[in-house]
């Protein structure tokens, strides 16, 4: 199935994207170290994104159907880009912190985790970034 996204420029550095299917739209701006203002999400801020949304989605999937309820389940994901041999994304760190009581079973953080590294963004990576997902579960 496809998906079209729209853009349009819409001058010094901002763009307005639109999800086909819902219409919803979003809008960017270059950072600040690139020569832009830095007033909203880049493009390479949107990969990181991606990447937190997917694991937390593959997370809900999971716990959907096992009966779980991850209410409360955080993710960062700290974004490094690098700028030889070209500018690029360098390393996409997620954190996820789930609470200790929405899953007390190993074998079941475990399935969790091993499904969060499967999300269809991680694996859509370019092996050279860095893109470790660790997890906590706490109080």
């Amino acid at each position: 199935m496809a998906v079209e996204i729209s853009v349009d420029y819409s001058g010094q550095l901002h763009c307005e994207a639109t999800h086909g299917p819902s219409g919803e739209t979003l809008s960017t701006d270059a950072p600040t170290d690139n020569g832009g203002k830095g007033e909203s999400f880049s493009p390479t801020d949107l990969v990181a994104t991606a990447l937190g949304t997917c694991v937390m989605t593959i997370l809900g999937l999971v716990a959907q159907r096992h009966g779980l309820e991850l209410n409360g389940t955080k993710i960062k994901v700290t974004k490094e880009m690098v700028a030889d041999p070209v500018r690029r994304i360098g390393t996409l760190k997620t954190f996820v912190t789930i609470p200790a009581d929405a899953v007390t079973d190993a074998a079941m953080r475990s399935r969790l985790e091993a499904a969060a590294r499967k999300c269809p963004v991680h694996q859509s990576l370019h092996p050279e970034i860095d893109a470790p997902i660790d997890f906590e579960y706490s109080s």
